[in-house]
């Protein structure tokens, strides 16, 4: 007569019993979901919501996030087409109206040189703009990349890019501008965007490391170690989708803080240089007529703080979806 078969909730427990449920479970993963059989009066079974689902879920329903996402793609509209709300030319002076208040057609007044407020804040939200998107993308890319392979492979690579990092961290931000910056004759934006990725990689690097040694350090990677998943499939397919998160809230919020940067470093004049239209530039240049014509100061100075504001609260409605935690 046949043995009968050990019942399931028998496997695991003896020697080698952890390791085939790992197993078990990394072969789950590699394979497509069945589907469900439907239940019996027929009635449809929802599927199980992952974590981005739920997070997009929660953020659909903040209102924070709703009114940044709003403000941010107002902020990307007008960005790439200024011409839609300011047709005028930012660079056209008249001096007979130099300092002069609101006036029908110019909303925001005149600055020194006769030329509209209302055009040239609109204008300023392509430089501010693409600064911070393009040195966010850039620090998030490389910060990453050398912060995941450190904290993957870690021994040597990984004290390596520590103590690179420890180096970077001791440069004070706005003296290494003026240092770096003030040397630079291109009046574009890519020198701001350069410097900005590279004071910025180390924190993200950081962030992308903690992650990736958190993740890997899971049961269903060891398992696809054991099946023989080379360190490629694991760094795409098992740790770098659970260890994103992390770097999109950080990048998220840093975005706002890039576009902070550069207007600083604008007004202390070793940003974005004439005759480039920024709102650090013309606050700069407004900030000694404060008592004459506080309008060249305050419009384009509260256009840098709502869009700062949008893109700092975004990231924190972000992180607490993103954040099982908060839950």
């Amino acid at each position: 007569m046949t043995e009968p078969h050990a019942p399931k909730e028998a496997i695991g427990h003896g020697d080698g019993g952890t390791a085939a449920l790992a197993i078990g479970e990394a072969e789950s993963l590699e394979r497509a979901p069945a589907a469900a059989p439907p239940p019996p009066g027929g009635a449809p079974v929802g599927r199980p919501r992952s974590l981005w689902s739920d997070a997009w879920h929660d953020l659909r329903r903040n209102p924070v996030f709703v009114v940044c996402a709003l403000v941010i793609v107002f902020l990307l509209v007008i960005a790439v087409w200024p011409q839609l709300i300011a047709p005028g030319n930012p660079y056209r002076a008249d001096l007979g109206k130099a300092q002069h208040g609101p006036a029908p057609g110019h909303p925001f007044g005149y600055d020194t040189q006769g030329r509209d407020v209302y055009t040239r804040v609109v204008h300023g939200a392509r430089a501010s703009i693409t600064v911070g998107t393009c040195a966010t993308a850039g620090a998030a890319v490389l910060g990453s990349l050398l912060g995941g392979l450190a904290g993957f492979f870690g021994r040597w690579w990984d004290t390596l890019l520590s103590r690179l990092a420890d180096i970077f961290f001791g440069i004070p931000v706005l003296l290494g501008g003026l240092v770096f910056l003030s040397v630079v004759t291109s009046t574009t934006v890519w020198p701001v965007v350069g410097f900005i990725v590279l004071l910025g990689w180390p924190q993200i690097a950081r962030i992308a490391r903690g992650s990736v040694v958190t993740a890997k350090q899971n049961d269903y990677v060891q398992a696809a170690r054991a099946l023989g998943a080379g360190n490629g499939r694991m760094l795409l397919r098992h740790i770098a989708p659970n260890a994103v998160a992390p770097v999109i809230v950080v990048a998220t919020i840093a975005l706002g803080t890039y576009i902070a940067l550069e207007a600083t470093l604008s007004y202390l004049g070793a940003g974005l240089k004439p005759p480039t239209v920024s709102w650090g530039i013309d606050i700069s240049a407004a900030s000694t007529h404060i008592r004459n014509a506080p309008h060249m100061l305050l419009w384009p100075a509260g256009a840098l703080s709502v869009t700062v504001l949008a893109f700092i609260m975004l990231g924190d409605a972000v992180r607490d979806a993103l954040d099982p935690k908060l839950r």
